[in-house]
């Protein structure tokens, strides 16, 4: 038999566009699994030659998924450009709307996404396996998520003033003070979506024995983490320093200020993605592996800061025996932690006096000639660096996506799950949706770097070494 090639494009239920293939060897084993960032986004190189002004509405169109994930670092940029510290009022506010972003995509990833494997199993018929049957078989599940979601996707609106691509983040602050009817409205959900986020827990909970296969080989291995953090440990997604962590959670380096990343973080460009692949420059590219993201946040963070999260963080430690929890299945136990933190978080700032002042934005001119903006994005750390003249030009950008961070960890990953079920004598469409749901753990919202239109399904082409195509299996 000859070396063939399994082709998964595009890669299903996750946000944006991507393919995966495999290589099997002349006995049907796989040798080895990548995922491929198939489109070009081009960011970096168009914002060139604007304004500095316009950067928070023109990387927040990078994505329509996490908008406010990009605001945020962009403003957070032109701060450092612009030498200012925004009022209490303003990053409490910025906050909030963070924190939000954080909730509605978390939800996202976990009832519409993944759930249907949760639901069904991973060998489920593939019609099965979607929100549509969902809302045939457990419709009250189906209506939780789309509430829970709709209730941060409403604060962004309210507070940022667009639900998609918020205007009412800006240098200096936010544009807008909190009124108290919407205070008050936000506040009167909480119990409700509190509910909702503590009942998919459990149900994650309750059904983990199930996937036992599942949470050993789906990205299960040593890497490093990096996270934000303050300087308490705790979780923090919107300001504080960055740290690495080893995979038995010694602190390889800690206060790194945002500033300095270039310093520890190097960036690689492989031929078959246009995602960077991002590594700790102490240790190379071979060895410096690195993971962000939920699952990252809460290895690194040593307490999350609000009761129930704290409360349920003890259980997540207790996995690896204090150590950080290396199997990327519990991307999804951590969103689910970091939901019910992002609800008790968003309360205590509301009740927080500083966040009803009017004083909600400061102004200034340009003070330097380089700033790096950086947050924690649902899927992880999210830089951007900016580069300006003196009359306000940008001169050169770099971002570094969340998602890139996790490049070559999703890389591993696929390759590690596709090794445990993908048998190439016997193709089945559940080993091959297996290693789609390795990526969906990771949740990359590739929409920040690729994207395409109507594409909805997927087509595997099996090829010998000559690239003929044996066998064609379509996923429509």
């Amino acid at each position: 038999m000859q070396n063939r090639t399994i082709i998964i494009d595009p890669v299903t239920r996750i946000e944006g566009h991507a393919k995966i293939t495999i290589d099997l060897d002349c006995d049907g084993k796989v040798e080895d699994a990548k995922i491929h960032v198939t489109q070009y986004r081009g960011f970096e190189k168009f914002c060139e030659g604007r304004l500095y002004t316009e950067m928070p509405a023109l990387t927040a169109r990078t994505c329509g998924i996490c908008p406010v994930s990009h605001v945020i670092a962009s403003t957070k940029a032109l701060d450092e450009i612009l030498a200012i510290t925004p009022p209490q009022a303003g990053v409490n506010i910025r906050k909030i709307i963070n924190l939000a972003q954080l909730l509605q995509s978390h939800t996202l990833n976990f009832f519409h996404l993944s759930s249907p494997d949760f639901i069904y199993g991973f060998d489920a018929p593939k019609e099965d396996r979607n929100i549509f049957k969902m809302m045939q078989t457990h419709p009250q599940m189906a209506k939780d998520g789309i509430n829970l979601r709709a209730f941060g996707q409403k604060i962004i609106e309210e507070l940022g003033g667009k639900r998609i691509h918020p205007t009412g983040i800006v240098a200096g602050g936010v544009a807008h003070k909190i009124e108290l009817s919407q205070k008050e409205n936000i506040l009167s959900q909480i119990p409700d979506m509190m509910k909702i986020a503590k009942g998919a827990l459990e149900f994650f909970k309750t059904n983990l024995h199930k996937f036992q296969k599942e949470i050993d080989s789906f990205a299960s291995f040593p890497s490093l983490f990096m996270a934000l953090t303050n300087d308490e440990g705790t979780l923090e997604h919107y300001d504080g320093y960055l740290r690495f962590i080893d995979s038995e959670g010694n602190i390889l380096k800690d206060k790194i200020d945002p500033q300095d990343y270039k310093d520890y973080i190097g960036e690689a460009v492989e031929d078959e993605s246009y995602l960077k692949s991002p590594y700790y420059k102490p240790l190379g590219y071979e060895k410096g592996m690195y993971r962000v993201g939920a699952l990252a946040r809460l290895n690194i963070a040593s307490k999350c800061g609000t009761p129930l999260a704290d409360e349920e963080l003890k259980n997540f430690k207790a996995l690896n025996n204090a150590k950080p929890v290396l199997n990327s299945f519990y991307y999804h136990y951590a969103r689910l932690i970091e939901m019910i933190y992002a609800i008790e978080k968003i309360e205590k700032l509301l009740n927080d006096d500083e966040t009803m002042s009017e004083d909600v934005k400061t102004t200034a001119k340009i003070s330097k000639s380089r700033g790096v903006g950086c947050s924690e994005a649902p899927r992880g750390t999210l830089f951007h660096d900016y580069q300006v003249n003196k009359d306000g030009i940008v001169t050169a950008v770099n971002l570094i996506i969340a998602t890139g961070n996790n490049n070559l960890a999703m890389n591993a990953g696929v390759k590690q799950t596709a090794q445990m079920f993908v048998d190439g004598n016997n193709i089945t469409d559940g080993a091959l949706n297996r290693v789609e749901a390795v990526i969906r753990c990771f949740d990359p919202c590739l929409s920040c770097s690729t994207h395409a239109l109507g594409i909805v399904s997927s087509k595997i082409e099996i090829r010998d070494h000559n690239k003929n195509i044996i066998k064609v299996i379509d996923r429509n």
